[in-house]
């Protein structure tokens, strides 16, 4: 396993992500300040994906400068909000989820465990 490259790749798909965050906060605003536009950004939105927030990024830059350099604003300062308890957020969540997914399955197996036993002729006791 590369980790260098899960934590490149990883990092590249949290950047997009901010992106997104970023683009959903500044769609609000601007539907309460200027509808037309906000309606603007929604269509152009559609028609490029944020999955990749650096090309959706470079592609409005071409077409509305102002607005890309407003998401990538909102995005440097959504990223320095969140750096510090990042981390430690996402391991104590990981551990938690595999927690409860490991305990469903040994509930579930113990449940089978249960019904399987269930259907053996029960043994007699001889007096």
């Amino acid at each position: 396993m590369d980790l260098k490259q899960v934590a490149k790749d990883t990092s590249k798909v949290l950047s997009s992500y901010l992106t997104y965050q970023a683009l959903k906060t500044v769609m609000a605003q601007l539907s309460e300040t200027n509808p037309p536009q906000a309606l603007w950004l929604s269509g152009f939105a559609s028609r490029h994906s944020v999955q990749d927030g650096e090309a959706f990024l470079q592609a409005l830059l071409q077409e509305k400068q102002d607005l890309a350099f407003r998401l990538m604003t909102l995005r440097k300062h959504l990223a320095e909000e969140v750096a510090d308890y990042l981390p430690e957020m996402v391991r104590s969540g990981i551990e938690q989820a595999n927690m409860e997914h490991q305990r469903h399955h040994l509930e579930r197996l113990v449940q089978q465990g249960v019904t399987d036993s269930s259907t053996y002729p029960k043994e007699e006791k001889e007096s």
